[in-house]
This record gives structure tokens, sequence and C-alpha cells, in this order.
């Protein structure tokens, strides 16, 4: 999916391209989405964000009231695998893509969001086969992915 240009951020033009509409009305229409999140150089790849660009549209998945900005995309399942190199603990510094993507999906209206971590992988083959062993365990889990 190419990144948007300027011409693509004014409204009339990003919902007339058909691939933008697809994309928003997959999303829309979803119950369960689950999205592949590496942490490239600290936050995520440009690809997803590019997505991202594609589903955050006003007036569609949220709204800006008096009060402030509601989500409308509420309803559904968010399921994000997300693959680090690193070790982060919850709210460490340099930790941008899932803190991002939690504040995303808040802004949406979507409660239900579930991270799978592999994390540590590029510290050592045995670090790297435990995370995605324990991983693949919280993915096996009859409740891991329940809200």
């Amino acid at each position: 999916m190419p990144h948007l240009s300027f011409g693509g951020l004014t409204r009339e033009k990003a919902l007339e391209a058909p691939a933008n509409v697809a994309v928003l009305e997959e999303f829309l229409a979803a119950d369960v989405v689950v999205i592949g999140a590496p942490l490239y150089n600290f936050t995520l790849p440009s690809q997803l964000k590019a997505w991202i660009d594609r589903i955050s549209v006003a007036g569609k998945t949220f709204r800006y009231t008096a009060s402030g900005p509601q989500g409308l995309a509420g309803g559904k399942q968010v399921i994000v695998a997300v693959s680090r190199g690193g070790l982060y603990a919850p709210g460490a510094p340099g930790e941008f893509g899932e803190s991002y993507l939690k504040f995303l999906f808040a802004f949406l209206g979507v409660k239900d969001l579930t991270f799978v971590r592999a994390e540590g992988l590029a510290i050592s083959p045995q670090q790297r086969e435990a995370a995605l062993s324990a991983a693949m365990a919280a993915i096996a889990a009859p409740d891991a992915l329940a809200a």
C-alpha cells in the first residue's frame, strides 16, 4: 500500500481512491483484526503506518465532538503480534510502537486490544527460541486472547 501523499490527505481525495475505501470498509466490517507489528528502530514499519492512515478517517472511525474525540470503530477485537530485537518493560522509555497502537485504537474506540509479544529476538539464539516459544504458548492458551 503506498504512503499517503499531500493530495491524499484531503478528505475528498482520500475517500475517492478505491484502494483506500476497500481497506477502510474491510476494517469496519471485521469483528477481529490481527496485526503483525515488528518494531524497527524503535517504532512501527512505515507499511503499517500507511494502513493506519487508511483506517483513521474522521467521520468513519472517529469524530470530534464538543467534549473531545469519539471513537466510532468499537465492537471489534484487535490482536497485535509484536516482535522486537530488544526487551522492553511496560512503559519503558524508547518503546514507541506498542504505546502508539494503544493510543490509536483507543482513539478509534477499540476497547478489546491484545498484544502477543516475542521480544529479545536479537539477544541470542537461546533468547530468540524462548521468546518465540512463549509467544506461541500465549496464543495457544485458551483464554490468552480473551478480553
